[in-house]
C-alpha cells in the first residue's frame, strides 16, 4: 500500500511540474498593404537564394546574451521551424510588399534576376532589454553587386519571449527595408 501512495505522489508532482513545457515561436510578419503591384508593367524577379545563420543561432532554441561574453541558448523556448527557414520566408514576405513591380521567391526564376544572399550573424536578445539584428547581405543583378552590412539594436518593449520574438521581427523588417531601397535603385 505504502507503495502505491509513493508511486501516486510521484505521479501528481511530476503531473504539477511545468518547467519542462516546451513554447514554439514564429517570427510574426506584419505587411503594410498600401503597397500595390504594378499591373502590365514589366516584373522583376527578386532570387532570395540563402538565409544562413551563425552556428549558435542554428540551434532550435532562441538566442539571450546575458553579459558582453556569455549567451545562452533556451531549451524550452524554441523556434518553431529552423530560423535560417523562418527569416528567408519574411524576407521574400517583406520585400514582395516592398517592391511593386518585382517577383519575389526563394525559387531562382531566369536569366535577368537579381540574387540576394545573406548571412545573420546577430539575432538575439541582449541584457540591457535590446534585441540585436546583425550581419550582412549580397545583392547581384546584371554585373551589378551591392554589398552592405547591417547592424541594427532595438529596444523590448516588454518583457518575455513574446516581446523579444517581436521586436527581432521588427528589427528584420527594417533589414528588408534597407535591401528593398538598394534593389530599387538597381533599375
Amino acid at each position: 500500500m505504502m507503495k502505491g501512495w509513493a508511486l501516486a505522489l510521484a505521479f501528481v508532482l511530476s503531473a504539477c511540474s511545468s518547467s519542462n513545457e516546451k513554447t514554439y515561436y514564429q517570427l510574426p510578419t506584419v505587411v503594410e498593404t498600401n503597397a500595390t503591384q504594378a499591373r502590365g508593367a514589366h516584373v522583376h524577379p527578386l532570387w532570395v537564394e540563402h538565409v544562413s545563420v551563425s552556428d549558435y543561432l542554428a540551434n532550435a532554441g532562441l538566442v539571450y546574451q546575458t553579459n558582453d561574453v556569455q549567451y545562452v541558448i533556451a531549451s524550452n523556448n524554441l523556434w518553431a521551424s529552423p530560423l535560417d527557414q523562418q527569416l528567408q520566408q519574411a524576407l521574400v514576405t517583406n520585400l514582395g510588399h516592398q517592391l511593386p513591380g518585382w517577383t519575389v521567391t526563394t525559387q531562382p526564376q531566369g536569366v535577368d534576376q537579381a540574387v540576394l544572399n545573406v548571412s545573420v550573424s546577430g539575432f538575439h536578445g541582449r541584457y540591457d532589454g535590446n534585441v540585436v539584428i546583425r550581419g550582412e547581405w549580397l545583392l547581384t543583378h546584371q554585373g551589378n553587386v551591392i554589398k552592405r552590412p547591417f547592424d541594427i539594436v532595438l529596444p523590448q518593449t516588454d518583457d518575455g519571449y513574446d516581446a523579444l520574438v517581436r521586436a527581432l521581427a521588427q528589427g528584420w523588417k527594417q533589414v528588408a527595408q534597407s535591401i528593398a531601397r538598394q534593389a530599387g535603385e538597381l533599375n
